[in-house]
């Protein structure tokens, strides 16, 4: 039987080479990582990672394993093939790097050729990765992601945005033109992020879209060895955040730690509980860092105690809220996608708010210039 995504997943962003969290894991340990199995059961993967390297490496963990014993998911979406990576941003999206009437024929290679590295015929959901603006509004791109799935070459169809946080009023559009289309979301949401994702929700419910949730471990603080010290390797992507977040982060985490006690969780479970607990979230995907240092926490620990999370939510509705409000980060950041602010064209990640998603907003009580900028 064909298998939807689990209560917990490992994504191929993990230890350390394909994303720059921690120590980068040798091949043997990084393919050990992701064989599914004892205790979970899905893998996530994006053809952009080391440019199908991570595809290969998911080829390598999958080997041997029966395919109805395991859920897999890929993506697809950032044209390594024929775009050229922009540094850091990375590469375009195949909706700014090909003519319309090319997307389709690009969907399905890009698919193809992602489970071919992958060793596998079809994937159980495909996502499209990090869409700009035409990715979530325009209809010839959903077309394409549905021949793809008329062609037998995924059951299920998805958004994945990213790769920062924002992008609420684009990912409730994209409910509200393809929910048919669409089956699932991975969202970032956290115990100690809870928005902008949390906003999300009550759409994907209405639509009948299920949710995926990453950083869930909030940077690694979840995973309880990253404390007011901690020192980062050189290139880590953590180095970016602002200054401070381990120490208040801490803080925080030690306000949580009493309800995870209390039922016999550790606090990266607890986090992943309080994300199960959310509407529509079926599956968690932390980020699975080994940690710089001879002496750190192996990455192996953090992959057991993930597969030990419960998949019934054991919280209570009080524990929920408490947790909540002691992770309460509203207006902490500037976020991606549609901006009251933004100016002039629009950029990958980032495009002016009009007039469309501002009805999106009144259609779902969301203010932008009170729910969705920086104030803090």
């Amino acid at each position: 039987m064909p298998m939807d995504p689990t209560h917990t997943a490992l994504g191929s962003w993990s230890g350390g080479r394909f994303m720059h969290f921690g120590e980068p894991l040798d091949d043997d340990r990084l393919t050990a990582l992701l064989r599914p199995g004892d205790g979970i059961d899905t893998v996530l993967t994006a053809d952009v990672y080391g440019e199908g390297e991570a595809d290969r490496l998911v080829g390598r963990a999958l080997s041997g394993v029966p395919r109805d014993s395991y859920c897999l998911v890929g993506a697809i979406g950032h044209d390594f093939y024929e775009g050229e990576r922009a540094g850091s941003k990375g590469f375009p999206r195949f909706t700014s790097t090909r003519d319309p009437s090319q997307w389709a024929s690009y969907a399905r290679e890009a698919t193809e050729r992602s489970l071919e590295r992958c060793g596998v015929d079809a994937f159980d959901l495909l996502q499209l990765h990090n869409p700009d603006r035409t990715g979530y509004s325009d209809p010839r791109v959903w077309e394409a992601m549905e021949a793809v799935r008329a062609a037998g070459l995924t059951r299920m169809l998805g958004v994945a945005p990213g790769p920062a946080n924002g992008f609420t009023l684009d990912l409730i559009d994209c409910f509200e033109r393809f929910g048919p289309s669409l089956d699932w979301a991975m969202i970032i949401l956290s115990p100690m992020e809870p928005w902008p994702g949390s906003l999300v929700l009550d759409a994907a419910a209405e639509h009948g879209v299920r949710t995926i949730t990453r950083v869930a471990d909030y940077g690694g603080l979840f995973w309880d060895d990253v404390h007011p010290g901690h020192v980062f390797r050189e290139k880590d992507h953590r180095l970016f955040r602002p200054a401070g977040w381990v120490e208040r982060g801490d803080e925080r985490l030690e306000r949580m730690r009493p309800i995870a006690e209390r039922h016999g969780l550790t606090v990266m479970q607890l986090a992943c509980q309080w994300d199960l607990a959310q509407p529509t979230v079926s599956c968690v995907a932390p980020t699975l860092i080994q940690e710089a240092g001879p002496d750190a926490r192996t990455v192996e620990s953090k992959r057991a105690e993930l597969a030990g999370v419960p998949a019934s939510v054991v919280l209570s509705d009080p524990e929920i809220e408490e947790l909540r409000a002691i992770g309460d980060n509203t207006g902490s950041m500037v976020l991606k996608g549609a901006a009251l602010d933004h100016a002039g064209e629009p950029q990958p990640d980032r495009w002016s708010l009009d007039s469309s998603l501002a009805e999106v907003a009144s259609r779902w009580r969301i203010d932008p210039a009170r729910d969705l900028v920086k104030t803090a």
